[in-house]
């Protein structure tokens, strides 16, 4: 899995590439937790990420919650059909903003 990451102002956008599971999303929580200071606002563009395990939802949870405790929340963009499913079976969609 890749991370690239924007910055603007107090906004972070994140791009994935690859696959977000058990293997990397420490990699992600890592950078999150090194990164999320600061930040009002987080999407995560998952347009390039093929697949996500229960440990990279974990991950999402983790970063939602970290931003609800400044009165913000976390985006997901551009998931494909199989992670818009997963997203939606798993209760996700009802907590996150989720934009196609």
């Amino acid at each position: 899995m890749e991370i690239k990451a924007t910055k603007n102002g107090d906004a972070l956008e994140v791009a994935l590439s690859g696959r977000l599971d058990t293997n990397t999303s420490p990699d992600l929580e890592g950078y999150l937790r090194e990164n999320l200071e600061g930040v009002a606002s987080l999407a995560i563009d998952l347009a390039d990420t093929q697949y996500v395990s229960s440990a990279g939802l974990r991950v999402f949870l983790f970063a939602h919650k970290e931003l609800a405790k400044v009165g913000s929340g976390l985006t997901l963009r551009h998931p494909n059909e199989y992670i818009a499913d997963v997203l939606d079976a798993t209760g996700f969609t009802e907590i996150l903003t989720v934009e196609q």
